[in-house]
């Protein structure tokens, strides 16, 4: 299984969202990311020179029950999905197929951590 990039992802108040995400995307230009996708309640910043460098901020999960607190882009989705599934863990949110063209499913770490598990679709 390969394994394409790690992204932490960080809740801001969905009430301020935008003025969080903003002071954020300030922030964090400061040490030199960029941004490279916003859909409103989320908004991935990435560094120019090593684009798999990223961050994401969300004011909410728009089609799961929670905002995970991980994502983790892999090569083959799918094949990771029979993994976690054999392997008997606690999957928070079933493998789908999203809008803005990634398949992907949510899973509970041992640690309790919520994990976004995502391929790109081609």
């Amino acid at each position: 299984m390969t394994i394409r990039r790690i992204v932490p992802d960080f809740r801001v108040a969905a009430g301020d969202g935008e003025d969080s995400m903003r002071t954020n995307a300030d922030f964090y230009g400061l040490l030199g990311f960029e941004e490279v996708m916003n859909q409103g309640w989320v908004m991935t910043l990435a560094s120019p020179s090593n684009p798999t460098a990223q961050i994401s901020f969300l004011t909410e999960e728009r089609t799961a029950p929670v905002v995970p607190d991980l994502s983790v882009e892999v090569e083959d989705v799918d094949a990771v999905w029979a993994e976690v599934v054999a392997s008997g863990a606690e999957v928070v949110r079933e493998l789908r197929d999203e809008e803005w063209g990634v398949r992907r499913f949510f899973v509970r770490d041992p640690g309790g951590r919520v994990v976004n598990v995502l391929g790109h679709r081609r």
